[in-house]
């Protein structure tokens, strides 16, 4: 008996050696930002094993030993890296309208590896893809995971449910006769059900699904519901059965109400919010992913990319409104997630909605923030990732100035590290 605790306790002690290994980088930073208490801390060096951060201590108190790598960004301000919540990395910005016919799945999971590197070059380690065709967005994720290529942490939906007809799930531009529907197609609780089991036995990290039409879908209305309050209550109770959270896509506010009521993790867009509708999402806890930037391409480019003249038109009813609802929304302490439906805008040009989140009623800190920590809370990785801190993943990013006093710098990312990979230097 003796011998034998003896051999547990060496054993707990060659254990407790290897963790206690020396880091194998370091990264020197002129500054970090520290997201949760909105404060820039100066001259700081970040540590980091095996892809993760083991210390963050002023740059004087820490040497470097000759052996491990040195970055040096001293003349640099770090942050964590950036988390999208809203993003279609298979989707390209100029396959729009009736050009989405010709993309098959395999261009579109072509059209995926080529995007999420643009999306992580651009400083963005983390996006959750809520919607895309065959599973290719599972197969992207665990092929970022492995290594194989580059790009952001993807958590996934697959492909959307939805009524038929509707926003999410159909395929409205064929007419009748090609026989065509799409595959998240679910109408009544019970295929509801159905499809969620589906999706999550192939593997997605979450369900979307919409409960109002939307701008870019051939015959849907921004008002018009979609699915019943019976029919989400369903879809949600089934998701939590597996352990999966529910994004929401919903314009108007029978449908936003419907939405917050079924016990949904988020809203995106909530564009017609009302101060009811405000209320009891902050009574429910309700967090909003507002995309306030794409209005801009959608009116300025969209012809050009294929969108169809009805989604123009609705474009125009909708953005002004949006952004008057995200400003409103801000000041009654809703948490709004940085999400930004990038797809429909180029990839890559992610970092342009800080400004206009900062322009419609956000601090800098407070627009960081909804992209950092927040988005991670949001995501359920919160203690993965968010946060330049001890334990977590060393996901940074680096730019030139102090993103507090001017936000856009957030749009020219100079030095991207993704579990203590470098993919971009100055």
């Amino acid at each position: 008996m003796v011998l034998r605790n003896a051999g547990f306790l060496a054993i707990a002690l060659l254990l407790g050696q290897a963790g206690h290994a020396e880091p194998d980088t370091y990264v020197r930073a002129g500054a970090i930002v520290d997201v949760e208490a909105g404060e820039i801390l100066a001259d700081r060096t970040i540590a980091i094993e095996d892809g993760v951060i083991v210390a963050v201590t002023p740059s004087s108190e820490q040497p470097i030993p000759a052996d491990s790598e040195f970055i040096d960004l001293s003349g640099y301000t770090l942050l964590p890296g950036l988390i999208d919540a809203h993003t279609h990395l298979l989707h390209d910005s100029d396959d729009h309208g009736l050009r989405t016919l010709v993309v098959s799945l395999p261009e579109a999971t072509i059209n995926g590896v080529k995007n999420a590197a643009a999306t992580l070059q651009a400083g963005f380690t983390t996006v959750r893809n809520v919607g895309a065709p065959g599973y290719a967005d599972v197969a992207l994720r665990d092929a970022i995971a492995a290594g194989e290529v580059a790009g952001p942490r993807m958590l996934v939906s697959g492909p959307p449910v939805g009524i038929t007809g509707g926003h999410c799930s159909d395929r409205n531009l064929l007419p009748h006769e090609y026989g065509v529907k799409g595959t998240g197609v679910a109408d009544g609780p019970w295929q509801v059900r159905q499809m969620v089991r589906q999706n999550v036995k192939f593997g997605v990290d979450l369900i979307k699904t919409c409960t109002t039409g939307g701008v870019l879908s051939s015959g849907t209305r921004l008002d018009a519901v979609q699915y019943t309050l019976e029919e989400l209550e369903a879809l949600v109770d089934e998701a939590r059965a597996h352990g999966r959270k529910v994004a929401v896509h919903a314009h108007g506010t029978a449908g936003i109400r419907n939405a917050i009521l079924a016990g949904v993790d988020s809203v995106e867009h909530a564009s017609f919010l009302t101060d009811e509708i405000i209320e009891l999402a902050k009574e429910r806890g309700t967090t909003f992913v507002m995309d306030i930037y794409v209005t801009e391409y959608i009116l300025s480019e969209g012809e050009e990319s294929g969108m169809l003249a009805e989604s123009l038109e609705k474009e125009r009813q909708v953005g002004k409104i949006q952004r008057d609802s995200f400003r409103r929304a801000h000041a009654a302490g809703i948490e709004i997630v940085f999400g930004t439906d990038s797809g429909v805008f180029p990839h890559g040009d992610n970092a342009r909605q800080f400004s206009r989140m900062v322009e419609f009623g956000m601090t800098p800190a407070e627009a960081i923030r909804a992209a950092t920590v927040r988005a991670a809370d949001l995501l359920g990785i919160g203690d993965q990732v968010g946060r330049i801190t001890e334990g977590l993943q060393a996901d940074l990013i680096a730019v030139s100035g102090n993103p507090y006093e001017e936000i856009g710098t957030l749009e020219n990312v100079l030095f991207v590290m993704k579990e203590g990979v470098v993919h971009k230097r100055p």
